[in-house]
């Protein structure tokens, strides 16, 4: 599942020595749920960042190093965006699927034909740069390469930079879900579903 097409400075694909990076922007893009998730499943003598980490270097999966494209800042690593196209019909969602996953599902499901922004998020040093503006664009571009459309992303309404910035590129909200948060600790109450046609 990578880039659909080929990308050039600021962008390069990912590769296996930024995963502590990745799983960073994971944790950062979820507002901290990945992280919670992580610590749950960690084995004896790991943590959560641990498992985040041995995920993203997995060569298979959504969560991999080989679908994400790393925006550079200043010769360093500062970000990641990391997405797929949704199909026209949806798979039905499960009964063994995790309540905390379910709404989130639900709203993927409504987005058929985009390009879904799975990951967008910059390190906290490189923030206020335009970045995530530009990766927004190279998503909108990577949807327009599929013959998508348009691109949809999912954002917590207690995430509100995020939001002022999806909202300020031409994102506008097609649905909405209550967050399932079990014993992680959120300021949000709802995931929203955002589109932009391309």
């Amino acid at each position: 599942m990578a880039p659909p097409i080929t990308v050039s400075p600021p962008f390069r694909t990912a590769r296996l020595e930024d995963a502590a990076l990745l799983a960073q922007c994971v944790n950062y893009a979820g507002d901290g749920m990945p992280l919670y998730l992580w610590s749950k499943s960690a084995g004896d003598g790991e943590s959560g960042w641990d498992v985040g980490v041995r995920r993203a270097q997995r060569t298979e999966g959504a969560f991999s190093y080989t679908n994400a494209v790393v925006i550079e800042r200043d010769g360093a690593a500062a970000g990641c965006l990391i997405g797929y196209a949704l199909a026209s019909t949806p798979a039905p969602i499960g009964p063994d699927m995790p309540a905390m996953f379910r709404p989130l599902q639900e709203l993927e499901n409504l987005a058929p034909d985009t390009w879904y922004i799975n990951v967008l998020a910059v390190a906290p040093p490189h923030r206020g740069a335009g970045l995530g503006g530009r990766m927004l664009a190279l998503a909108e571009n990577f949807a327009r390469a599929l013959g998508l459309r348009g691109t949809s992303l999912i954002v917590s309404d207690g995430n509100p930079g995020a939001l002022r910035l999806y909202l300020r590129s031409g994102y506008g909200e097609a649905a909405r879900r209550p967050i399932v948060k079990e014993d992680w600790r959120h300021d949000g109450d709802a995931w929203l579903l955002l589109t932009k046609p391309v």
